[in-house]
């Protein structure tokens, strides 16, 4: 059996993907034959995978951004348990990458013994088939309303003998009652697994840190195995970057004379809106998500997103206001972009027997078309090519699908088939494709007319971005901070031989409930 490590938080967004990305990273530049996973992950940014049978599957994109950090190709066993949510109290349970039921608070007792044996059982084909699996928790592993049953965090390190670390985020504050509690919440034989802490997000004099660090130490017999600082350039894939009124990422000084701005609408089940990032690698694109109208009225570029339930989200623009403000942007000639169900929106009708049960809605219509939901989910690797001779690549996750449309509509691309994909009229534009704009001469042909839309002449592509290199450079640097800030011997000894004997019990431990 393979090595292996459990990364757990004491928060959800503590720092657990990208921590797990950067151990993967620097056991890869190792030369270690080394995997991600995640037994479960609720999120509605997913990645297409190819599977064993060729159909496309669905994971969380946070396992395929780790799958790169390992020089792999993603499996639909990085992520055997997806859960997307399409409302508060209901998600789309993805199981080894097909859509397979709803859960709800109701049914998730009767469902969980499935899903938690699938998991199991993709783990341990993966400790068979590679040297490492660097494993990634869920939320917290002190959940103790939720630990039993638990197959994501201490019951999947109980199951695989898996020693564990606690990542916590200091910039939150109250790092130190944070770590502390963590572990005093778990029984014994979850606390034996616990064997040592990482700091994420620091920001400040280390030496001032040290003391509380050390008396952490003390009372938990664990040491902290190393403090990450903050890096501001870490923010492609992180889905804590997608809040309201955010810049993404670091936007890089104009390579003409003006700046883009793109305003994102943040929709309440927005859906692999990480789709902007890519817009944000460009020199002198400032793309910001929003939820003021008044944002979208300043913007050169509106992108309505992707969503989980487009007819629910859609209802949401229209209470806000959004929706006018969207319709007032097009009445100026100004460019809007819809991805997936963000595209669905502009129809002018939207049947919907499926997602949102609601029979047939009127969309934004700002396209001559119609949407009609299948129970069919789509999903699948796309290919293609924009004016002949750009080649773009894409994925698609919907159960939406053009129904009906003018015989005039100019599609926005071709796929290889020869086929049409997507939309453009005038300034509005409109895909399926996820993930189009990390083709890079794609990307940069669009934001050269939605330049010319919104009436700015002196903004200028950089003709030499390269969305890939940019990834992998973000890549690269999570295995630099794990080489340089973290005790590498000290984890290497957990991730070979487990935990060390004798760690001592915190009381009081969790509730017998939840034991």
């Amino acid at each position: 059996m393979s090595g292996g490590l459990l990364v757990a938080g004491t928060t959800s967004d503590a720092g657990k993907s990208v921590l797990t990305a950067g151990v993967c990273r620097w056991l890869h530049r190792r030369g270690v034959k080394v995997a991600p996973f995640k037994a479960q992950n609720m999120s509605n940014n997913s990645a297409v995978v190819v599977g064993p049978d060729g159909r496309g599957g669905e994971i969380g994109r946070a396992q395929a951004m780790q799958a790169a950090a390992c020089g792999l190709a993603p499996d639909l066993r990085f992520n055997p348990v997806l859960l997307k949510p399409g409302s508060d109290l209901a998600s789309q349970v993805v199981l080894l990458g097909e859509a397979v039921d709803t859960v709800t608070a109701g049914n998730f007792r009767q469902l969980r013994p499935r899903l938690a044996e699938t998991a199991y059982a993709a783990l341990a084909e993966l400790r068979s088939a590679y040297d490492v699996v660097i494993c990634e928790g869920a939320g917290s592993p002190a959940e103790i309303n939720l630990r039993a049953g638990d197959y994501v965090n201490m019951g999947l390190a109980r199951h695989a003998g898996l020693p564990t670390i606690v990542v916590g985020d200091i910039d939150r504050g109250g790092i130190f009652a944070s770590m502390f509690g963590t572990l005093a919440l778990l029984d014994p034989a979850d606390q034996a697994l616990i064997a040592g802490f990482v700091i994420n997000k620091f920001r400040g004099d280390r030496g001032l840190l040290q003391p509380g660090l050390d008396m952490l130490h003390s009372v938990t017999g664990r040491p902290t195995l190393g403090v990450l600082p903050w890096a501001l350039d870490l923010w492609l894939d992180a889905e804590d970057s997608l809040a309201y009124g955010r810049v993404l990422g670091r936007p890089a000084a104009p390579h003409g004379t003006e700046w883009l701005d793109v305003a994102v609408v943040r929709l309440p089940r927005i859906s692999n809106a990480t789709d902007v990032e890519a817009l944000a690698t460009e020199p002198g694109v400032r793309v910001r998500l929003t939820v003021e109208p008044a944002e979208l009225a300043a913007a050169d570029l509106v992108v309505l997103p992707g969503s989980k339930s487009t007819v629910a989200d859609l209802a949401w623009l229209r209470e806000t206001g959004l929706a006018d403000a969207v319709l007032a942007h097009v009445a100026a000639g100004k460019p809007l972009l819809g991805i997936c169900g963000g595209f669905q929106m502009l129809a002018r009708a939207i049947h919907d027997p499926v997602e949102s049960r609601r029979g047939s809605v009127p969309g934004l219509g700002l396209l001559p078309m119609e949407i009609t939901f299948d129970p069919r989910k789509t999903v699948r690797q796309s290919t293609g090519h924009v004016a002949g001779d750009l080649p773009v690549r894409g994925y698609e996750i919907h159960h939406g699908y053009v129904s009906t449309a003018d015989a005039a509509l100019t599609p926005l691309l071709t796929c290889a088939d020869g086929s049409g994909e997507g939309a453009v009229a005038g300034a509005v534009h409109g895909t399926h494709w996820h993930g189009a704009f990390e083709s890079d001469g794609f990307r940069r042909r669009f934001l050269t007319e939605v330049a010319r839309l919104a009436g700015r002449p002196g903004f200028r592509v950089a003709p030499d971005t390269a969305f890939a290199a940019v990834r992998e450079r973000s890549l690269d640097l999570l295995g630099d901070l794990v080489e340089e800030h973290l005790d590498t011997d000290a984890l290497w000894r957990l991730i070979e031989s487990g935990p060390p004997a004798g760690l001592p019990f915190i009381p009081p431990g969790a509730p017998p409930a939840a034991r």
